[in-house]
Parts: structure tokens; C-alpha cells; sequence
């Protein structure tokens, strides 16, 4: 067993520097949260505008169009890549900020490149008929979206590994409630924003009203997103982060290969099950993604600015199981007792989202989407406080980077079934009611799938056999 030379004194400088690192207050843990505020707002522009227009006022197949959105997801294994440089090499003299500021702006300028794609790749189709000209749009679509997947992953990582950075384990899971619960406060307000600015825009509306608007939108929301970037990070991984003294790798960074990361996140069995199952549950949380509008549009008549409001409802009622579940919830029943609540109360609340469209009631969608929220707020919760317990912070940014994979890739996987199983079931099943109560009742077996799985998940083990693996890896290839 490999063992680390920490002699008495340097053990007790360690200590010295702990206590002289202040604990984030909860008014920084809010302004944290203004990043994920950020990624929630520019979340409704991806999968709450571009994905209803191009089904319902473009035509274009909905597979066509959830397999372009979905390359943002598929470049994720690069998030390991950006996990481990940040561990590795500063930018901009941080570990973590300096990815954060670059990977912000990137996707703001993207996001603008994308929806001017879309235009054309509706031009291309408005003759009715699938042509040369509209494959080549939608190639370019889908780049464009891996290049937008790109940039949220040099900003999304390496701010993850911040959280880890600057907590502790007695306030780690305060702060996951609190920075997640601002995902969902940017979806709301996001939502919002997009269905005020959307509102000219009425039902079968012609398209030069539609790119108006929508042009504005991508122009105003992905600089207020980069402003919110900003003002979330300056200044706190100088004041708050504990990387220098709890990292083995701070100053040989030059000597870190991607391959020895790769060997450090296979050192426990657990992380293995763990990655299963949050491919599983990630997988059912968000098939609904890019079919939820049109869902929306065609099965309850609703106009673009109805359906991207419809966010609004899921937001409030992720928002609250969220904030419910971090400071009332997990303490009392514990991360995985949470998580497992979490995952079949999300099962049943797809079923109801499916009920909901047998009665074309719109009031009755956006509660059960509230309830879907809630439920999908405490999964949440319970699953990222349970990642974060299976991250050693010898290499932090390395397991935030494979956990970003593992929901990158099943959100790009959930977003293209989504739109494969409703075209299956429009071709098979005699009503759109049907073809779109195939896809919720599909999540639902997933989800109860990714419960058998958590059963097996055991933290204790992971801390007490990971952390040894680890530091023989780091030795071995480091010195």
C-alpha cells in the first residue's frame, strides 16, 4: 500500500491554511448559483425555442432536429479532457476561473451562429421536399451545435470542480441545493423572458415574424447568460478554493497525462455503477426534451409563447424539490434514500403528464409538469450530492469531467430518443396523443430501471478503497 511522507509539521501548516480559508456563506453560495442561472436561461433557447420551431413551424423531422441538438451532448467525453486541464493547467492564472470566463463567451457567440443555421436549413425546405441543400444545413446544424457543446463543457466543468474546491463535506450538499436551485430559477426566468420577447409571434405565424423575433431573443439572452458567468466567479476561487492544499497533482502538473486520469477514474467499482445509473436516470429525465413543445403545439394547441412558458412550470417545480430536498429532505432520509424517493415519484409523474394529454387541457399539463419538476428536483438533489461524495479531491476536476460525461452523453442520447421513439410511435400509433404518450412511458421504465441500480451504490466503500487506488496511481506515475 502506497503511503503518502506528510510529516507532524506539515500536517499541522495543512491545518494552519484550512482554517485560514473562509467557508462560503450562503450569500456566495447564491452567487454562484448565478452561473448555473445562466446555463438554465440559455437551456430554454436550445430545447425550449429552436426545438418548437423547427418541428412545428419549420417541418423538419423531429429526429432530424433532436439529433442536431443533441451534438452539444455527444462532444461530451471532452469534458473529461477540460476536468483534467483545469486540474492541471491554469488559464488566465486559475484552475477554474479562467475556463469558466473563455468557455462563457464562446457559447454566447455560438448560440447566435446556431439559430442563423436553423434559417437556412428552413429555406432549404420550403419547396416542401428533402433536398441536397437541406443535408448540408443540417451538417453544418450539428457542427455548430458541437462547437456550442464544446464551449458549455470548458465552462460547466471545470465550475463544478470549483464547487468541490471551495466546500467542504459538512456544507457540500447546502451548496449543490443551493447552486442547482438556480439552474432552475434561470429556466423560469428564461422561460419567461423568452415567452415576453416570443409573444408577437401568434399560432402559424409567417416565417419572417418568427426570425424576427427569434433573432432578437438569441441576441439579448446569451449576453445577459455571460454577464451572470462573470459576476459568478469573480474573485472567489482566490478567496475561497482549498485545491493547493488538497491536491497531489498542484505542482506537477506538467507530468499529468490524460491516460493516468483515465486510471484514476477506474480505481473503484463504484464509480463504475454510479456512471451506469446516471446514465439511467439521465437518460430519463430529459427524452422530453426535444418533443415536450411540440407536444404542446399539437396535442393542446398552443402558441410558441404558451409552450416555451410551459419551462416555467417544470423550473418552479424543480426549484422546489430542489430547494425542499438540500435542507429538509436528504438530512433526514439520507442521499440515496433521496435519490431513490426522487426517481419513483418521477415514474409516476410521466404518467400523469401522459393522462394530462387525454383531457387537451393546457392548465392540466403545466401542473403535472410542476409535479415532474418537483420530483425531478429531488433526484436531482440526492443524485449530485452522491456524485460529489464519489469525487476525490486529489483529482477533482477529472471526476466532475467523467460525471459530466456520463450526463452529457445520456442527455445527447435522451434527446435523440426522444425524437427516434415519437417518430416510431407516429408511424405505428393511429393519434399524435399516443406517439407522444410512447415517449413518457418509455422514461418511466427507465427510471424505475436506474432504482435497481442505486441499490447497489456503496460510498463507504468507494472512500475507503478509491483514495488508496488513487494515491498508488498518482505515485507511481508521478514520481
Amino acid at each position: 500500500m502506497a503511503t503518502s511522507d506528510v510529516s507532524p509539521n506539515s500536517e499541522s501548516n495543512e491545518s494552519g491554511k484550512s482554517t485560514s480559508i473562509p467557508k462560503v456563506k450562503l450569500w456566495t453560495m447564491f452567487r454562484l448559483g448565478l452561473f448555473q442561472m445562466a446555463l438554465g436561461i440559455m437551456s430554454i433557447l436550445t430545447l425550449g425555442v429552436l426545438n418548437r420551431v423547427m418541428i412545428e413551424e419549420l417541418r423538419v423531422p423531429a429526429l432530424i432536429v433532436a439529433g442536431a441538438i443533441a451534438m452539444h451532448q455527444f462532444v461530451a467525453p471532452i469534458r473529461v479532457w477540460f476536468g483534467q486541464m483545469s486540474d492541471t493547467k491554469p488559464l488566465l492564472g486559475y484552475h477554474r476561473s479562467g475556463y469558466v470566463w473563455v468557455g462563457a463567451a464562446l457559447f454566447a457567440i455560438v448560440s447566435f451562429l446556431a439559430v442563423q443555421v436553423v434559417w437556412q436549413l428552413g429555406l432549404s425546405l420550403q419547396s416542401g421536399s428533402w433536398t441536397t441543400q437541406s443535408s448540408g444545413w443540417t451538417l453544418l446544424l450539428a457542427l455548430v451545435f458541437a462547437l456550442y457543446g464544446i464551449a458549455i463543457s470548458a465552462s460547466s466543468t471545470p465550475f463544478a470542480a470549483l464547487l468541490v474546491d471551495v466546500s467542504d463535506e459538512d456544507n457540500r450538499s447546502k451548496l449543490v441545493g443551493v447552486v442547482w436551485s438556480m439552474l432552475m430559477v434561470g429556466i423560469i426566468i428564461g422561460a419567461i423572458i423568452s415567452s415576453g420577447l416570443l409573444r408577437q409571434i401568434a399560432l402559424n405565424a409567417p416565417l419572417e415574424v418568427v426570425q424576427t423575433q427569434v433573432n432578437r431573443l438569441f441576441l439579448i439572452v446569451p449576453g445577459m447568460a455571460f454577464g451572470l458567468c462573470l459576476l459568478a466567479t469573480i474573485g472567489v476561487e482566490k478567496k475561497y478554493s482549498r485545491y493547493t492544499m488538497r491536491s497531489t497533482a498542484i505542482n506537477r502538473e506538467d507530468k499529468i497525462t490524460l491516460g493516468m486520469a483515465m486510471r484514476v477514474l477506474t480505481a473503484s467499482r463504484q464509480t463504475a455503477i454510479f456512471f451506469t445509473f446516471l446514465l439511467l436516470m439521465t437518460l430519463s429525465l430529459f427524452m422530453q426534451d426535444a418533443v415536450l413543445e411540440p407536444y404542446g403545439g399539437e396535442v393542446f394547441k398552443m402558441t410558441i409563447a404558451e409552450t416555451t412558458k410551459l419551462n416555467a412550470f417544470f423550473g418552479t417545480g424543480t426549484l422546489i424539490g430542489l430547494s425542499v430536498t438540500g435542507f429538509l429532505i436528504a438530512p433526514r432520509l439520507g442521499k440515496k434514500n433521496t435519490t431513490k424517493l426522487g426517481c419513483i415519484a418521477v415514474a409516476v409523474s410521466l404518467i400523469i403528464i401522459l393522462l394530462a394529454g387525454t383531457t387537451a387541457n393546457p392548465k392540466f399539463l403545466q401542473w403535472s409538469l410542476t409535479l415532474f419538476g418537483f420530483a425531478s428536483g429531488v433526484t436531482t438533489t440526492g443524485a449530485l450530492s452522491l456524485m460529489l461524495d464519489l469525487t476525490a479531491a486529489e483529482t477533482a476536476g477529472t471526476f466532475i469531467g467523467a460525471w459530466g460525461l456520463a450526463q452529457a452523453m445520456a442527455r445527447a442520447l435522451a434527446t435523440v430518443s426522444g425524437g427516434a421513439v415519437l417518430n416510431l410511435g407516429k408511424s405505428l400509433l393511429t393519434t399524435p396523443l399516443l406517439a407522444y404518450g410512447l415517449v413518457f412511458a418509455t422514461q418511466a421504465v427507465v427510471i424505475l430501471l436506474a432504482v435497481s441500480l442505486l441499490t447497489r451504490v456503496n460510498v463507504t466503500e468507494f472512500q475507503h478503497n478509491a483514495k488508496q487506488a488513487i494515491a498508488s496511481i498518482l505515485e507511481s506515475e508521478l514520481d
